[in-house]
């Protein structure tokens, strides 16, 4: 008998604006499936907690994109900027994995996000009046959860301040989901941000600065030797991972707190809480519901299930975070829940660099803009919100999100 193959991926919008039910059912029937994914690749499909967690340490899961491709070309797409760009961190295994996050690991270090918070509290209330003036209805989206954590990694990696907002417009371009072949505005889009990227490390080799750019430079002239490949790879990646999550992550939480405006009043009442919220809000509502690209090396056994060799692997880390397996009432949203075992920032040796980043983004994302707008709600019914921005697979969050920042008058 043929196997019959469920799709995963290719939703309509009442599951992609509400997926916990449809990975609890995937979840409740097995850890681990046999899948098509929308763009028509097979893949083994992660969705028990303790599978999920096996795979996304498993070094028989190989993330070597480049790899691969080369073993087969049709085991994923390609995308953009293309393979070329597929030589950063989250693309390669050890030995090279661990010396391209070695590299930059200092940069994320606690330390340093704690002296960076001065400066991002500055940028947060800086957006946050700059949308009091364009009240009282306006899109959080567009004018905080995407410009916020996008011009924190912009000073980050030394990006002039009159670049960022041409780069800002190309990322949001690029990272629009489409279906078959990309439309050539992310084609031109593509090209417009690595051609910054070039042109960035060129200044930065020409004049040196004290940012993130000039700690990959610094490994290119050590034992490290990064190619120049690496470097551009590296800073795609950072800016990517750096801003679109964080984006997702603030939208996401905006409205899991509004649909529970007991938990809101307390993380208002108690900014103190607004650390925890970060983690549950990341629990609750992953706006990274599956893990980037794995295929098996070899065959092995996820939780009793076989996966042959050369299959891609898709960890879904929305459906582990809620297995009813390891949490009580994982379907309930609860702040003062003690979460920062979820699997939001991965596990393992591929576990998540810039989450000290995250955190204290989120933290000061909740707080001040809590503090700003204490009375803020939604704009529209709550059933006409759309998780349409991005993939809907690695990323997830809303494309738009109009609020009212005080009551109407």
């Amino acid at each position: 008998m043929t196997e019959t193959i469920p799709t995963w991926g290719a939703w309509g919008d009442d599951v992609r604006d509400a997926p916990s039910a449809h990975f609890a059912a995937m979840r409740a029937a097995c850890p681990v499936h046999h899948v098509r994914l929308g763009d028509g690749h097979e893949a083994r499909l992660v969705v028990g907690h303790a599978a999920a967690r096996q795979a996304l340490k498993d070094p028989r899961l190989s993330k070597d994109m480049l790899a691969a491709l080369d073993a087969d070309p049709d085991v994923v797409d390609e995308g953009l900027p293309g393979p070329a760009f597929a030589r950063h961190m989250l693309a390669v295994d050890p030995p090279d994995h661990t010396r391209l996050r070695s590299t930059v690991a200092s940069a994320f270090a606690p330390s340093r996000m704690a002296a960076l918070r001065p400066r991002i509290e500055a940028l947060a209330d800086e957006l946050l009046d700059d949308l009091a003036r364009s009240g009282p209805v306006v899109d959080l989206v567009a004018g905080f959860a995407a410009p916020f954590p996008f011009r924190v990694i912009g000073e980050l990696l030394g990006v002039p301040a009159g670049d960022q907002q041409m780069l800002y417009r190309a990322f949001r371009t690029l990272l629009q989901p489409w279906n078959g072949a990309p439309p050539q505005r992310a084609v031109d889009a593509s090209a417009s941000i690595v051609g910054y990227l070039e042109q960035l490390v060129d200044a930065h080799v020409a004049e040196q600065a004290d940012d993130l750019v000039d700690v990959l430079l610094g490994a290119t002239a050590t034992g490290d030797r990064l190619t120049r490949q690496e470097m551009l790879s590296s800073l795609f990646q950072l800016i990517v991972a750096g801003h679109d999550t964080t984006t997702s992550l603030i939208g996401n939480g905006v409205v899991a707190l509004l649909d529970h405006p007991e938990q809101l009043a307390l993380v208002r009442h108690d900014p103190a809480l607004a650390d925890a919220a970060v983690e549950e809000i990341i629990r609750f509502d992953a706006p990274v519901p599956h893990a980037t690209f794995r295929v098996a090396t070899e065959p092995l056994e996820l939780d009793g299930v076989e996966v042959p060799a050369g299959q891609q692997m898709l960890v879904c880390i929305g459906g582990a975070n809620r297995d009813p397996a390891v949490r009580d009432d994982p379907d309930r949203f609860d702040v003062r829940r003690a979460t920062r075992s979820h699997l939001g920032f991965g596990h393992g040796i591929h576990f998540c660099l810039g989450a000290p980043l995250a955190r204290l983004e989120g933290r000061v994302a909740f707080t001040a803009l809590l503090r700003h707008f204490p009375q803020l709600g939604l704009a529209v019914p709550r059933d006409e919100l759309q998780w349409s921005h991005g993939d809907g697979l690695v990323l997830r969050g809303l494309a738009a999100l109009p609020v009212r920042l005080w009551p109407a008058t």
